[in-house]
């Protein structure tokens, strides 16, 4: 039986649109609109119990999944949600013992969803340049029980003359313009390895897909992922006339070899046997050109 003890997470669910995420300490306490809760009357009790209110509502004590901590999480930046992170996880195939370079740290919901797939022999290292986002996304990792498994780094990847990782297995985009730095991912991803980037516009996914093409990337895919809630209830079930729309769009391929090399130095082959073509076809040309000059002299000379 799992037990609430002190320090232990706990969701307090009265509702979809009234829920409270919080560490457990003896004497903390909140005041809601549905009365006080005491943190105190949780400890001892088994995830999934209630406790009752002194305005006799109650609320469940449910144990928190990752989607309630990047639901929860501190906004420093716009969030990567839990419809888009599903997808990403699934299409680029991350599971345990990857290692994942992210470009773009954020809030640090993506970072935090990610590393609790690829722990515990997996890790996470992530780079962002905006320090005061960092220490939001430190404490968010942090808070999700991530932090042994993510590494953050204050570096500028667009500039850097050297790269800090190799064989990456996956890489993970999250910045205003993401096809500047397709050249450095490339160099830390392993041959077929997959990358991942968030971009809210299409004119972003245009000049991405370019760049990815040009960088020897295969298997490219955009798409968009939009949820609907459905509301069930006896004998009125129907849509939900609230819902997320549009958050991003996604853009997901694989680090290829196009063989280029060997295609220019074949081009380049056809060039020179074409101009050797030419220069002997001229030769014999002028050569064959000057026997008949010389034939049709001497007939005349003759004459």
């Amino acid at each position: 039986m799992d037990k609430i003890k002190n320090n232990s997470p706990v969701l307090f669910y009265f509702n979809h649109s009234k829920k409270w995420l919080a560490k457990i300490s003896k004497k903390e306490s909140f005041h809601t609109h549905i009365g006080v809760i005491k943190h105190s009357d949780a400890i001892g009790k088994e995830y999934g119990s209630r406790l009752i209110t002194n305005k006799d509502k109650y609320v469940y004590l449910l144990k928190p999944t990752m989607f309630d901590y990047v639901m929860k999480i501190q906004h420093g930046t716009q969030i990567v949600y839990p419809k888009d992170i599903g997808y990403i996880i699934a299409r680029a195939g991350i599971g345990d013992g990857q290692n994942i370079l992210e470009i773009g740290t954020g809030s640090g919901s993506l970072t935090s969803s990610v590393a609790s797939v690829v722990k515990p022999r997996g890790h996470v290292y992530t780079f962002d340049v905006d320090e005061n986002f960092m220490k939001i996304a430190e404490k968010n990792i942090k808070k999700a029980g991530m932090s042994k498994y993510v590494t953050q780094h204050n570096m500028d990847l667009k500039t850097a003359k050297k790269m800090p990782l190799k064989n990456m297995d996956v890489a993970l985009i999250d910045l205003g313009d993401p096809w500047v730095v397709i050249p450095q991912v490339r160099e830390m991803l392993k041959g077929s390895g997959s990358i991942f980037a968030i971009c809210p516009t299409m004119n972003q996914l245009e000049k991405l897909t370019m760049a990815l093409v040009e960088n020897e990337f295969t298997d490219i895919e955009s798409t968009e992922h939009i949820i609907r809630t459905i509301e069930a209830r006896e004998g009125k079930t129907r849509h939900s006339f609230q819902g997320i729309g549009h958050t991003t769009y996604l853009c997901f391929a694989r680090k290829a070899f196009f063989d280029r090399s060997s295609k220019s130095s074949k081009i380049e082959k056809k060039s020179k046997s074409v101009k050797t073509t030419k220069k002997t076809t001229k030769k014999t040309t002028k050569k064959t050109t000057k026997k008949t000059t010389k034939k049709t002299t001497k007939k005349t000379t003759k004459k």
